[in-house]
């Protein structure tokens, strides 16, 4: 039995992308995609994973979210595979013509329901029509490709009540996958550690504005974007604003990244209302504590004052919770760790296998 998980495109590094490499490796499956950027799957050390691309998309927001779903919906490859995945925002628009099937949800579009007026805040005057258009058309339409998918898995119980309050369906949790086994204690550095790409959801700014009134203390920010996407705004006013202390690495490789955990002192993170969060369990993995917003899917990984602190998104909250950890950032270590192996990889991919059935594996 042959299975195909279908993804967005392949562009910056993230968690999507790790968890669709992670899946069709153990899966033996190929990922059929649009845009592949080789430097970042090489990064990430899946090189033996078989991409297939349907072809690059519009370098320009939304018309690369449109040309995407325009391929996916197009395609056609239902004799040549026994099961379907469908992993993104636009993936699932193959899922007509492509059954059986199951929707790994990461969360339903943000732009559509949850963040509609934060995109729309950020669009110049002369775009905002031109994104209500878009919003209008292309969301009905992805909501009735929606009818297409058989079964629903999501990675959390945030994203899960999303789903359920703008999709009106209903979604199994599979928490994503985090190979624990690579990352590992070295030492607590003396630099913290942010790990995201640069989206204005990221909340960036927060973590930056905040080091830049702790110039003793020292932040690695490692973050991309994808070409087209929009953020690329956003990114550029990061790149442009950074203080002595806070330094940007746009790309590093997995080995780079491992490295980076082992040594930092903690894990600082800002994203509003995150669907799940995969960097910090990684930090967690590494013994390392996270200072994580109060909010979104940092609740379900992270115990407050345990293997980390939850603040709410302003500087003075993250510079306090700094200031705390620094002062024995080593006692978190062994929670972290223990706390970390509830997503190993391994139990993700038990449960999705258990979901697809033994059929088709």
């Amino acid at each position: 039995m042959k299975i195909a998980i279908f993804h967005d495109y392949i562009g910056a590094i993230g968690g999507g992308e790790k968890l669709v490499l992670t899946l069709a490796r153990a899966l033996n499956a190929d990922v059929i995609t649009t845009d592949v950027d080789k430097d970042s799957i090489k990064k990430m050390e899946f090189e033996d994973v078989n991409i297939i691309s349907l072809g690059s998309t519009v370098k320009l927001s939304p018309l690369k979210q449109i040309s995407a779903s325009i391929k996916f919906a197009l395609c056609d490859y239902s004799k040549k595979y026994d099961f379907f995945i469908f992993s993104g925002n636009w993936a699932h628009f193959a899922s007509k013509r492509h059954k059986p099937n199951l929707y790994y949800c990461h969360t339903p579009v943000r732009a559509f329901y949850d963040l509609y007026d934060s995109f729309l805040n950020r669009q110049h005057f002369y775009i905002k029509p031109l994104f209500i258009l878009w919003v209008a058309i292309h969301k009905p339409l992805s909501e009735y490709y929606m009818t297409y998918v058989e079964k629903i898995i999501t990675n959390s119980k945030n994203t899960q009540s999303r789903i359920k309050r703008y999709m009106h369906k209903d979604a199994d949790i599979i928490y994503p996958p985090i190979d624990t086994s690579k990352y590992k204690f070295e030492i607590s550095g003396d630099f913290w550690l942010s790990v995201n790409r640069l989206y204005p959801e990221k909340r960036v700014e927060l973590q930056i504005d905040a080091f830049r009134l702790m110039p003793e203390e020292k932040l690695i920010i490692v973050g991309g974007y994808a070409e087209g996407d929009h953020a690329a705004k956003y990114a550029e006013m990061i790149k442009n604003n950074l203080p002595k202390n806070v330094d940007l690495k746009k790309a590093v490789t997995d080995k780079e990244l491992v490295y980076l955990y082992a040594n930092c002192k903690g894990l600082i993170t800002t994203a509003m209302d995150e669907d799940f969060g995969m960097t910090p369990v990684e930090a967690m993995a590494s013994g390392k504590p996270v200072i994580a917003v109060n909010e979104g899917g940092y609740l379900e990984s992270i115990v407050d004052r345990k293997t980390g602190i939850l603040i709410e998104p302003n500087i003075h909250n993250i510079i306090t919770a700094i200031n705390i950890i620094s002062n024995n950032p080593e006692k978190y270590r062994k929670m972290c760790e223990e706390q970390a192996k509830r997503f190993d990889k391994y139990i993700f991919i038990k449960n999705i296998k258990k979901n697809i059935g033994n059929e088709y594996i």
